[in-house]
């Protein structure tokens, strides 16, 4: 693939949910006119005891984000589910109640958040399954999987791309994900190490004057890689591989002079890096490496005169084949519902009140 040619994120509009639910249908599969008339309706079906037990799960969340997001009722009895209102809604509901179905059968845990990628994933087209059914890392039962087109999306252009950025806000999986396809490329014995880093910038890269050993110095700032890590391998193996530096979580400063070679190496927070000190993390790239930059434009913690690497690469380096781009936007945020609505209220300030760096 021409990396970079990667989609840049979802082309539906941010709004996709509250849109639906102002317009008179939804994006039914039959595709029929607005003009046409609408009629009440009712449909059941029974499911399973997990199915049953998945959709009712949270308070029923499920249940409560299909009836908020399509307008529709949906009652669940025992294991017989029950579907009513207008035909247009109902057959929406259906579509996505059966994608929900079919994702716990393969295993997956659904929640609020799942309708939505649902939705989102119906709306672009896209195959739901193919789309959930990317298992990226397996560890102690859990699957870790894309549960938004766009981190489809970042998935697969981590795995085709020498280097690819994913740029969004917190909560959309950009760090998470990039680490499991890290921990995968390890056990598949596609690179010998992982190296994790993040500009120190509280500390101004200065970390001599800590206290402590380096793992001391920097485990303040990086204690969200290594939080990660212990979710995904069990703390003995992890602890062996950061003992035989098979796994190193270091500051970025200490990237500098290096060259590495058959290396996953990701470069957290780089909103936080000076052009300099992009260009200079960019550089280490050796044979049989694979470089994943992620950052979110808008928490720069620079001071105000000091451009930022992340906002400046874009411009120079959108154009270079065997580098993607994907940017996630508030639709990808897939921690609590609230938190999408925060960050789309921090966006809309920012843009009003212009104090948004240039992106």
């Amino acid at each position: 693939m021409s990396c970079h040619r990667c989609p840049a994120g979802p082309t539906v509009p941010s709004s996709a949910s509250s849109s639906r639910k102002n317009s008179p249908r939804g994006n039914t599969p039959e595709g029929r006119a607005y003009t046409e008339r609408v009629q009440e309706v009712k449909q059941t079906l029974d499911v399973s005891n997990d199915v049953a037990a998945e959709l009712a799960t949270i308070g029923d969340g499920v249940l409560d984000a299909l009836r908020d997001r399509l307008e529709i009722t949906i009652l669940l009895r025992g294991n017989r589910l029950t579907i009513s209102g207008d035909d247009i809604h109902v057959a929406e509901a259906r579509a996505v109640v059966d994608e929900l179905v079919e994702l716990v059968e393969t295993g997956q845990e659904i929640g609020p958040a799942t309708v939505d990628a649902v939705l989102n994933a119906i709306d672009q087209a896209e195959n739901v399954q193919d789309v959930f059914g990317d298992v990226v890392w397996r560890h102690r039962g859990k699957q870790i999987t894309p549960k938004t087109v766009t981190q489809k999306q970042y998935v697969d252009a981590i795995r085709n791309c020498t280097v690819t950025f994913g740029i969004g806000p917190a909560g959309t999986g950009k760090t998470y994900l990039a680490m499991a396809l890290a921990v995968a490329a390890l056990q598949d014995r596609q690179v010998a190490r992982v190296i994790l880093t993040r500009p120190a910038v509280e500390a101004g890269e200065r970390l001599g004057f800590l206290p402590g050993d380096m793992l001391a110095k920097v485990d303040p700032y990086l204690r969200p890689l290594f939080d990660a890590l212990y979710d995904m391998l069990d703390a003995d193996r992890l602890n062996t591989y950061m003992e035989r530096g098979t796994i190193e979580v270091a500051p970025l400063a200490f990237m500098r002079g290096r060259t590495l070679n058959d290396s996953f190496i990701i470069l957290d927070e780089a909103q936080n890096t000076s052009p300099e000190q992009m260009q200079m993390f960019l550089t280490r790239l050796g044979f049989g490496s694979k470089v994943v930059v992620t950052g979110d434009v808008t928490q720069v913690d620079l001071p105000r005169e000091q451009a930022s690497g992340l906002i400046q690469v874009q411009d120079i380096l959108s154009s270079i084949d065997g580098i993607a781009f994907i940017r996630f936007g508030h639709e990808d945020v897939v921690r609590h519902k609230l938190v999408q609505r925060i960050v789309e209220a921090y966006k809309l300030h920012a843009e009003e009140t212009g104090t948004a760096r240039r992106k």
